[in-house]
């Protein structure tokens, strides 16, 4: 089973993606904001996979993905985000990010790109 963290600040959107992604993963690990993230990565560095809203209090979440690349550089981190531009898309890739899933989205767009990285 995987362990996924999900860095997301809004309750309603962790609970849909704890939904969709419970026949992925029994080890759920949620942050509200991006240092928590940021902790909680460091301190499980067996994360297989990192789902990270971009607005996010305290610390935003490409702050929270340069931090959490110092010291799990592998880990593949996408980017969540509500803000679905393209120029957006492409700076979030470019900043580091894996890859992009813009909200709102379906458990079939959330679960093909887990799937990818596998």
């Amino acid at each position: 089973m995987l362990k996924i963290l999900v860095a997301e600040d809004d309750e309603v959107n962790r609970y849909f993606l704890s939904f969709l992604l419970r026949t992925l993963s029994r080890d759920l690990l949620f942050a509200g904001n991006g240092l928590e993230a940021v902790k909680i990565a460091e301190a499980n560095p067996d994360v297989s996979m990192i789902l990270m809203d971009i607005n996010m209090p305290v610390m935003d979440g490409v702050q929270a993905m340069r931090e959490i690349r110092k010291t799990s550089p592998k880990v593949p981190i996408i980017a969540v985000t509500a803000y679905g531009l393209s120029y957006n898309r492409l700076n979030l890739l470019e900043a580091g990010f894996d890859d992009y899933l813009a909200k709102p989205f379906t458990r079939d767009q959330l679960l093909g790109k887990i799937l990818k990285y596998l």
